[in-house]
Protein backbone atom coordinates (compact mmCIF):
# COMPACT_ATOMS: atom_id res chain seq x y z
CA UNK A 1 0.00 0.00 0.00
CA UNK A 2 1.46 3.25 -0.77
CA UNK A 3 0.67 6.36 1.13
CA UNK A 4 -0.43 8.57 -2.31
CA UNK A 5 0.72 8.59 -5.63
CA UNK A 6 0.99 12.85 -4.90
CA UNK A 7 -1.27 14.80 -3.32
CA UNK A 8 -3.62 16.71 -4.74
CA UNK A 9 -7.00 18.55 -5.29
CA UNK A 10 -8.55 14.87 -5.27
CA UNK A 11 -7.38 14.25 -1.27
CA UNK A 12 -8.04 17.79 -0.31
CA UNK A 13 -11.70 17.35 -1.27
CA UNK A 14 -11.97 14.04 0.24
CA UNK A 15 -10.64 15.52 3.82
CA UNK A 16 -13.39 17.98 3.10
CA UNK A 17 -16.15 15.56 2.53
CA UNK A 18 -15.19 13.69 5.44
CA UNK A 19 -14.50 16.72 7.15
CA UNK A 20 -18.32 17.92 6.49
CA UNK A 21 -20.00 14.88 6.58
CA UNK A 22 -18.61 14.45 10.07
CA UNK A 23 -19.58 17.54 11.30
CA UNK A 24 -23.20 17.35 10.12
CA UNK A 25 -22.78 13.54 11.94
CA UNK A 26 -21.75 15.00 15.30
CA UNK A 27 -24.09 17.62 14.97
CA UNK A 28 -27.50 14.97 14.88
CA UNK A 29 -26.05 12.93 17.74
CA UNK A 30 -26.25 15.78 20.26
CA UNK A 31 -29.76 16.48 19.13
CA UNK A 32 -32.36 14.70 21.84
CA UNK A 33 -33.98 12.80 18.86
CA UNK A 34 -31.26 11.24 18.25
CA UNK A 35 -30.90 7.25 17.15
CA UNK A 36 -30.27 4.65 20.20
CA UNK A 37 -26.65 4.24 20.83
CA UNK A 38 -26.69 0.55 19.36
CA UNK A 39 -28.44 1.83 16.30
CA UNK A 40 -25.94 4.52 15.83
CA UNK A 41 -22.86 2.02 16.20
CA UNK A 42 -25.55 -0.67 13.40
CA UNK A 43 -25.76 2.64 10.90
CA UNK A 44 -22.07 3.58 10.92
CA UNK A 45 -21.21 -0.34 10.27
CA UNK A 46 -23.69 -0.84 7.72
CA UNK A 47 -22.62 2.00 5.63
CA UNK A 48 -18.70 1.38 5.53
CA UNK A 49 -19.45 -1.99 5.16
CA UNK A 50 -21.89 -1.83 2.53
CA UNK A 51 -19.84 0.74 0.96
CA UNK A 52 -16.72 -1.86 1.23
CA UNK A 53 -18.64 -4.50 -0.48
CA UNK A 54 -19.62 -2.72 -3.54
CA UNK A 55 -15.77 -0.95 -3.55
CA UNK A 56 -13.92 -4.23 -3.24
CA UNK A 57 -16.71 -6.10 -5.48
CA UNK A 58 -17.43 -3.54 -8.92
CA UNK A 59 -14.18 -1.10 -7.57
CA UNK A 60 -12.09 -3.34 -7.96
CA UNK A 61 -11.22 -7.53 -7.98
CA UNK A 62 -12.08 -8.92 -11.77
CA UNK A 63 -14.33 -5.92 -12.79
CA UNK A 64 -12.24 -2.77 -11.53
CA UNK A 65 -15.04 -0.87 -13.45
CA UNK A 66 -13.42 2.31 -11.27
CA UNK A 67 -10.03 3.41 -9.39
CA UNK A 68 -10.34 5.50 -6.06
CA UNK A 69 -7.77 8.62 -5.71
CA UNK A 70 -4.73 8.67 -8.36
CA UNK A 71 -3.97 4.81 -8.22
CA UNK A 72 -5.82 1.30 -9.09
CA UNK A 73 -4.28 -0.06 -5.93
CA UNK A 74 -4.76 0.92 -2.48
CA UNK A 75 -3.55 3.59 -0.63
CA UNK A 76 -3.82 5.42 2.35
CA UNK A 77 -6.18 8.15 1.54
CA UNK A 78 -8.33 5.30 0.20
CA UNK A 79 -9.34 4.89 4.16
CA UNK A 80 -10.37 8.71 4.46
CA UNK A 81 -12.80 7.42 1.09
CA UNK A 82 -13.86 4.70 3.16
CA UNK A 83 -14.77 6.22 6.51
CA UNK A 84 -16.73 8.24 4.33
CA UNK A 85 -19.63 5.70 3.80
CA UNK A 86 -20.14 5.46 7.87
CA UNK A 87 -22.01 9.14 8.56
CA UNK A 88 -23.77 8.40 5.15
CA UNK A 89 -25.12 5.07 6.88
CA UNK A 90 -26.04 7.01 9.93
CA UNK A 91 -28.07 10.17 7.81
CA UNK A 92 -30.55 7.53 5.94
CA UNK A 93 -31.24 5.48 9.17
CA UNK A 94 -31.34 8.73 10.96
CA UNK A 95 -33.84 10.35 8.42
CA UNK A 96 -35.98 7.28 7.96
CA UNK A 97 -36.66 7.42 11.54
CA UNK A 98 -37.45 11.17 11.78
CA UNK A 99 -39.74 11.56 9.28
CA UNK A 100 -41.50 8.26 10.12
CA UNK A 101 -41.21 6.70 6.66
CA UNK A 102 -43.47 3.45 6.29
CA UNK A 103 -45.54 1.32 3.49
CA UNK A 104 -46.62 4.80 1.56
CA UNK A 105 -43.51 6.70 1.94
CA UNK A 106 -40.59 3.42 1.46
CA UNK A 107 -40.35 3.48 -2.49
CA UNK A 108 -39.90 7.35 -2.95
CA UNK A 109 -37.40 7.54 0.40
CA UNK A 110 -35.57 4.76 -1.64
CA UNK A 111 -35.88 6.48 -5.09
CA UNK A 112 -34.57 9.64 -3.16
CA UNK A 113 -31.48 8.17 -1.78
CA UNK A 114 -30.73 6.11 -4.94
CA UNK A 115 -30.76 9.39 -7.04
CA UNK A 116 -28.62 11.00 -4.33
CA UNK A 117 -26.22 8.14 -4.25
CA UNK A 118 -25.83 8.36 -7.99
CA UNK A 119 -25.58 12.10 -7.71
CA UNK A 120 -22.70 11.76 -4.70
CA UNK A 121 -21.14 9.29 -6.87
CA UNK A 122 -20.89 12.48 -9.75
CA UNK A 123 -19.25 14.43 -6.59
CA UNK A 124 -16.69 12.12 -5.92
CA UNK A 125 -15.68 11.54 -10.14
CA UNK A 126 -15.96 15.11 -10.76
CA UNK A 127 -13.60 15.78 -8.07
CA UNK A 128 -11.12 13.08 -9.48
CA UNK A 129 -11.98 10.92 -6.24
CA UNK A 130 -13.17 8.34 -8.38
CA UNK A 131 -12.20 7.58 -12.09
CA UNK A 132 -14.93 4.98 -14.02
CA UNK A 133 -13.04 2.53 -16.33
CA UNK A 134 -14.07 -0.17 -18.51
CA UNK A 135 -17.15 1.34 -19.63
CA UNK A 136 -18.57 1.47 -16.38
CA UNK A 137 -21.11 4.83 -16.52
CA UNK A 138 -22.53 6.59 -13.57
CA UNK A 139 -26.36 5.32 -14.66
CA UNK A 140 -24.86 1.98 -14.44
CA UNK A 141 -24.75 2.66 -10.46
CA UNK A 142 -28.40 3.39 -10.21
CA UNK A 143 -29.89 -0.18 -9.74
CA UNK A 144 -26.62 -0.92 -7.29
CA UNK A 145 -28.15 2.02 -4.80
CA UNK A 146 -31.16 1.38 -5.36
CA UNK A 147 -30.97 -2.61 -4.44
CA UNK A 148 -28.03 -1.34 -1.35
CA UNK A 149 -31.36 1.39 -0.27
CA UNK A 150 -33.89 -1.46 0.01
CA UNK A 151 -31.92 -3.75 1.87
CA UNK A 152 -31.14 -0.66 4.41
CA UNK A 153 -34.70 -0.10 4.52
CA UNK A 154 -35.82 -3.48 5.00
CA UNK A 155 -32.92 -4.08 8.01
CA UNK A 156 -34.34 -0.88 9.54
CA UNK A 157 -37.77 -2.56 9.66
CA UNK A 158 -36.82 -5.70 11.08
CA UNK A 159 -34.48 -3.74 13.87
CA UNK A 160 -37.72 -1.29 14.35
CA UNK A 161 -39.94 -4.33 14.72
CA UNK A 162 -37.57 -5.75 17.65
CA UNK A 163 -36.77 -2.51 19.35
CA UNK A 164 -37.13 1.31 19.43
CA UNK A 165 -34.49 3.10 17.21
CA UNK A 166 -34.56 6.46 19.17
CA UNK A 167 -32.59 6.72 22.34
CA UNK A 168 -34.98 6.93 25.63
CA UNK A 169 -34.92 10.38 27.43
Amino acid sequence: MKMWKEFGNNELYLLLMVAAAYFVYFLLIRRPDRLAKQVRVLSLLWGMAVGILYDFTIGGGRTDFYKVNDLNNYEVTDILYYILFAPFGYFFFYLYEKLNIGKKTFIMYVLVWALFGVFFQWVLTAADIITLQKGYKLMHSFPIFLLTQTLTGVYIQVLKSKESLTAAE
